[in-house]
C-alpha cells in the first residue's frame, strides 16, 4: 500500500512539473510575440532594425499576412533553428525584400506556418517591409502552386528569373513525430512593390 501511494505521489509531482513547464513555455512564447511586434513597430518608426530583446541575434524584417485565413505574423531575419522558435523567418539564401528573384520564408509546421494547411491557390498573401529611409513598402502576391516535395528537392528554393514568394514548412502538419516531406507554397506578385509614404 505504501509503495502504491509513493508511485501515485511521484506521478502527481511529475505531472505538476510537466504542466508547469508547458505553462512557462507558453508564457515565454506569448511574451516573445509581444516583444517582436514592439520591435517591428520601432523599426518602422526609425528605419533601423531593432532586436526584440537585448541579446537577440535576429530582428523583425517584414510582416506577412494571408487575409482569407486571418493570418498575421512578423517575419524575423535569418532562418536558424533558434530564430524559427520565435516566428517565421527569411532565408538569407533567397532574394531580399523588394529585390528581384525568389523571396523565401520558412516556418514551423506546428506553429508559425500551421495555417498553410488551409491555403488555397488564388489566395492573396501580403508582405510589408521597410528601408533605411523609413519608407514602408508592401507587395501583394497570389498563390499559384502548392507542392509537397522531398527535402532533397530544393529547386523551388533556388533563384528564380521572375519575382516569386516561396513559403516552406515541414510536412505533414501537426504534432506527428516525423516530418519527412516539405510543403511549399509558391506565389506570384499581384501588385508590384508599393510605398506607404
Amino acid at each position: 500500500m505504501k509503495a502504491i501511494r509513493s508511485i501515485a505521489l511521484l506521478l502527481l509531482v511529475c505531472g505538476a512539473c510537466l504542466t508547469a513547464r508547458a505553462a512557462y513555455l507558453h508564457a515565454k512564447a506569448e511574451l516573445a510575440s509581444i516583444l517582436i511586434r514592439q520591435a517591428w513597430e520601432e523599426s518602422l518608426q526609425t528605419g533601423k532594425p531593432h532586436p526584440p530583446w537585448r541579446w537577440a541575434d535576429t530582428h523583425p524584417v517584414a510582416r506577412l499576412r494571408i487575409p482569407r485565413l486571418g493570418y498575421d505574423e512578423i517575419v524575423l531575419e535569418g532562418a536558424t533553428p533558434r530564430t524559427l522558435a520565435f516566428g517565421p523567418a527569411h532565408l538569407l539564401s533567397g532574394a531580399g525584400f523588394g529585390q528581384p528573384g525568389n523571396l523565401v520564408l520558412a516556418g514551423h509546421r506546428t506553429s508559425w506556418f500551421r495555417s498553410l494547411e488551409d491555403v488555397k491557390t488564388g489566395d492573396a498573401i501580403d508582405v510589408e517591409w521597410f528601408d533605411a529611409d523609413r519608407h514602408q513598402y508592401w507587395r501583394s502576391y497570389v498563390v499559384s502552386t502548392i507542392d509537397i516535395v522531398k527535402p532533397q528537392d530544393t529547386a523551388m528554393l533556388g533563384d528564380a528569373n521572375d519575382d516569386v514568394l516561396t513559403l516552406v514548412t515541414c510536412y505533414p502538419f501537426g504534432p506527428s513525430p516525423t516530418s519527412p516531406l516539405r510543403y511549399v507554397v509558391r506565389a506570384a506578385p499581384q501588385i508590384t512593390a508599393q510605398s506607404r509614404h
